[in-house]
């Protein structure tokens, strides 16, 4: 009896933990465009009202408009395949404005797309045994396609025009020129972002069938204006989007130079690829009479941590998030000490500073980015936590890559963010200063909506031990918030709680183990 009458252990209050909100400090606007997504479930998409959706990725690189082909490159085995009618260019443009969404289209770069190929077996493309007979691997469904490697080295000699025919600068512009025929200008509907190709400093791996060298500074430079002058030239009010930087390596030197300072930045002023870049971009403006050709610095973010599900894979996930803006973490993965023993990233906060210093004025961009488990509650949190940081630290556009399904603990994520209540609402527009005393803990994001001027609070817990925590808000008096968590308790819904009382500003209230809770305060009175 004695052990039937034990009662349960009240919630944790950690040490010193609290949390503050300021209305007046630190006001800037959130960007919708930071809750974009690469492709996505069409339902979802439109639940969520996702405002960008991103037209990239390694197949678009060699994607010709002309006759809707694409080359798969070192993703499946260098083919080419003729996209179907839903898949093509002007269907992807098309269902995205029926959508009201945004474009964002990537315009190849590399000087090579697809030629006219057959639509099914046999394919052409880029290692055909006919010219490489011994390979590691061929495609199962077609003998004659090879993974251009053998004994897991990398095969030379491939020859381009197997699978695809020139193509400089005048042919992103033809293609520019086409979409502005079907669909009008940027400025009257049409679409409103070009990006750069795709990863381009990755062309000598993902198709080094056409492009088996590494990219220098001057290749990529002189391709980059080029192709801008180009997009510009067919749609002056279209943005242009680049370098779709695929890592950490591009913020050290150059292609050609790999990942540590070589001969190649040392000739172009010590930069490392992504600063040279930038500056390149505003010299060739500045000589064109100050016109610009970058309207935004687009890197991609991958936290090295793939989809594992472990204690401490989840632990790292949520750790790994502060490379965004931390400057005190220190990276975990071959990036860190032990391997090229890199500084704390800031990632955000740091494309912001190369672009104050070498291209002012332009915007920052993260077109690609995934931190896994997108089918369980860490994945949750920690794109809660990613879109938070987003907010906060002022990134203008942002497209996750790999979305999530409908019924994912991820996409409830992207619901506390567009849709908590399932009738539209949105967390706030406006960033207002919110902070916790362990971010890595109980983190915490706010936000003031300019439409009801009801301020939003975003908080996750990332431990697995409800938190009890007060919330001290400068700039409200006394009132209700409303409540709405999502959690391991349910991960089929957001459930919507009882309101809180709010007294001269102050909030108490415990925050369940792994959740994420967001505080809505409808009416807020200084």
């Amino acid at each position: 009896m004695a052990a039937l009458l034990t009662t349960a252990a009240p919630p944790a209050s950690a040490a010193g933990l609290s949390l503050s909100v300021n209305l007046f400090a630190a006001r800037h606007a959130i960007s919708p465009d930071i809750y974009g997504m690469n492709g996505g479930d069409p339902a979802l998409v439109a639940e969520l009202g996702i405002p960008v959706s991103r037209w990239g990725g390694n197949a678009s690189s060699r994607y010709n408009f002309k006759n809707h082909t694409y080359n798969t490159g070192s993703d499946w085995y260098f083919e080419n395949i003729v996209a179907g009618p839903d898949n093509t260019l002007e269907a992807f443009v098309q269902r995205n404005r029926d959508r009201g969404m945004k474009q964002v289209v990537t315009v190849p770069m590399s000087g090579w797309v697809a030629k006219d190929s057959p639509s099914s077996h046999p394919f052409a493309c880029g290692f055909p045994a006919t010219r490489f007979p011994a390979q590691d691997s061929f495609d199962q469904w077609d003998a004659n396609c090879g993974n251009g490697r053998l004994n897991n080295t990398d095969l030379t000699g491939a020859e381009p025009t197997d699978t695809s025919i020139p193509a400089d600068a005048s042919f992103a512009g033809e293609m520019v020129s086409h979409l502005v025929s079907r669909f009008g200008p940027a400025a009257r509907g049409g679409v409103p972002i070009y990006e750069l190709d795709n990863e381009p400093v990755l062309w000598s791996s993902t198709h080094r069938d056409v492009h088996p060298q590494p990219v220098s500074d001057d290749e990529l430079g002189s391709k980059s204006t080029a192709t801008a002058a180009a997009i510009k030239a067919a749609d002056p009010r279209a943005a242009v989007l680049g370098p779709s930087g695929w890592g950490y390596c591009e913020w050290v030197a150059s292609g050609v130079d790999g990942c540590g300072p070589g001969p190649d930045s040392a000739a172009h002023g010590g930069l490392n690829l992504s600063q040279w870049f930038l500056k390149n971009m505003k010299d060739y403006s500045d000589a064109h009479g100050g016109k610009r050709f970058l309207d935004y610095f687009d890197q991609h973010f991958y936290p090295q941590i793939s989809g594992d599900k472990t204690p401490e894979a989840n632990a790292l996930r949520l750790r790994s998030i502060r490379s965004l803006w931390d400057p005190s973490y220190v990276e975990e993965s071959w990036i860190g000490p032990s391997g090229v023993n890199a500084p704390p990233l800031q990632f955000i906060r740091t494309m912001k500073q190369w672009i104050a210093q070498y291209n002012p004025g332009t915007k920052t961009a993260i077109t690609e980015y995934n931190w896994g488990a997108l089918d369980d509650i860490n994945g949750a949190l920690a794109e809660a936590d990613v879109l938070g940081v987003f907010g906060r630290e002022g990134l203008d556009l942002a497209t996750m890559w790999g979305e999530p399904k409908p019924t994912d603990p991820a996409a409830y994520a992207f619901r506390m963010y567009r849709n908590y209540d399932g009738a539209g609402s949105q967390f706030g527009d406006v960033s207002v200063s919110a902070a916790s005393t362990d971010q890595g803990q109980l983190a915490i994001y706010g936000a003031q909506r300019r439409c009801d001027g009801a301020l939003t609070l975003m908080v996750i817990n990332k431990t697995g031990t409800d938190l009890n925590s007060p919330l001290s808000i400068t700039g409200t008096g006394t009132g209700k918030a409303q409540r709405f968590t999502y959690s391991p308790a349910d991960l089929s819904s957001i459930v919507r709680g009882g309101d809180l009382p709010v007294n001269r500003g102050r909030v108490t209230t415990t925050y369940p183990a792994n959740s994420i809770t967001l505080l809505v305060l409808p009416q807020h009175r200084g």
